[in-house]
């Protein structure tokens, strides 16, 4: 690691089920140069990719709704989540990712992406970078009906919509996802569509 102030002591595995769940012991350098011991657990899922799929003639996005457990157990009533296309990156790198998982969920084939920016969404307890895209789509683009991919057990619903329907379901709380708001802020922002 790369920052004196900080020495990790001991790493411990707590979980290997679905990603990796550790245990960090570390040192940690205060302002006053006195030092402190934590522990912290740290979740290792991967890094992954997301995209908003923008159509400027017809001012319309792809979004995407599926089920999503974590927030059914943090009070979700229906746990189904509206959000823009992504996913982990696994050996891809971002770009070949985002295109792949485009065409899984939304079943648009893309051939060019915009890199928009990279992010820690969870930075107190994730270890993952998520790298945000934006795309532009048309009718011709469109090879299959989408959904995901029957192996990773997904159930994906493919929603195309206006984009002021869009961004009006973030006041609404209809779109409570993180990168879905950052993505379509950035595209309201720099007049995408």
């Amino acid at each position: 690691m790369k920052n004196p102030a900080i020495k990790i002591q001991k790493t411990e595995l707590l979980s290997d089920n679905w990603y990796v769940l550790n245990k960090v012991t570390f040192d940690y350098q205060k302002k006053d140069n006195s030092w402190i011991t934590q522990k912290r657990e740290v979740y290792d899922r991967g890094n992954g990719a997301a995209i908003l799929l923008y159509n400027k003639q017809q001012k319309t996005v792809i979004l995407t709704r599926q089920f999503r457990l974590p927030t059914y157990l943090n009070g979700n009533d229906s746990g189904m989540m509206i959000e823009v296309c992504a996913g982990l990156l696994d050996e891809d790198n971002p770009e070949q990712c985002i295109i792949r998982e485009t065409e899984e969920e939304t079943g648009y084939r893309l051939t060019a992406v915009t890199k928009i920016m990279e992010t820690y969404m969870s930075p107190g307890a994730v270890t993952e970078i998520l790298y945000l895209f934006v795309g532009a789509y048309d009718d011709s683009m469109k090879v299959s009906e989408g959904g995901g991919v029957a192996h990773e057990q997904e159930n994906i619903d493919v929603l195309e919509m206006s984009y002021e329907e869009a961004y009006a379901m973030i006041a609404s709380g209809q779109i409570q996802d993180a990168k879905t708001i950052m993505l379509l802020q950035h595209a309201k922002i720099n007049n995408l569509i």
